[in-house]
């Protein structure tokens, strides 16, 4: 009975990593679980339709980022990171070769950078240059954003990283939210059933 439990946590620990604070010390007011899912039906309660209709943020290099990379794409797939995440890096090299592979299908992948932003929406420029680094290593060469300050609400929701969820180009949710890794073959699969929502 202990082996099979040992097993189970194993497992979970391969696909998800349970929510780190950000760059903050301080602890915001909300708790978070410290266990993580497979997947789930439901999305994060702020990644409701139109969740990225309007946002700030800014690209690994500093650059100003909004709303504005979603237009003329039929679907945006953001998953949600973090440079302490092995589950993350992990699956990044498959997601920079499904960003090359689906660009002329009108998809694009994004980055979020989850542990880089504190609450008071400033940011930790040494979490910036990590993600930078991993980055590189991966080969994860889609845009990658550090959230700004309006995007906490969201973050807040994030229990397990990685999470992943879809957008059509007005920042609407498409599909539901799902939580841990993938390889290359299960992501094109959902990528796939996504692309079909928008069409």
């Amino acid at each position: 009975m202990i082996k099979l439990l040992l097993a189970v946590l194993l497992a979970m620990c391969l696909t998800a990593c349970a929510g780190q604070e950000t760059a903050e010390t301080t602890q915001p007011e909300t708790t978070r679980p410290e266990t993580s899912q497979t997947e789930t039906t439901q999305a994060p309660e702020t990644a409701r339709p139109g969740i990225l209709s309007t946002f700030t943020a800014q690209d690994l290099q500093g650059q100003a980022v909004n709303q504005e990379i979603l237009k003329g794409k039929k679907l945006t797939m953001v998953n949600v990171w973090a440079t302490f995440c092995g589950p993350c890096i992990n699956e990044m090299p498959d997601l920079g070769a499904l960003a090359q592979e689906y660009a002329g299908k009108g998809v694009q992948i994004v980055g979020l950078l989850s542990d880089a932003t504190a609450s008071d929406g400033s940011i930790d420029p040494s979490q910036v240059e990590l993600a930078q680094e991993i980055v590189d290593a991966t080969g994860a060469n889609y845009l990658h954003i550090v959230p700004g300050g309006d995007m906490m609400g969201l973050l807040y929701q994030i229990t397990s990283v990685p999470t992943t969820f879809f957008v059509d180009e007005t920042g609407k949710q498409v599909g539901t939210a799902y939580v841990g890794a993938k390889d290359k073959d299960a992501w094109a699969a959902i990528i796939d059933q996504m692309l079909e929502e928008v069409a």
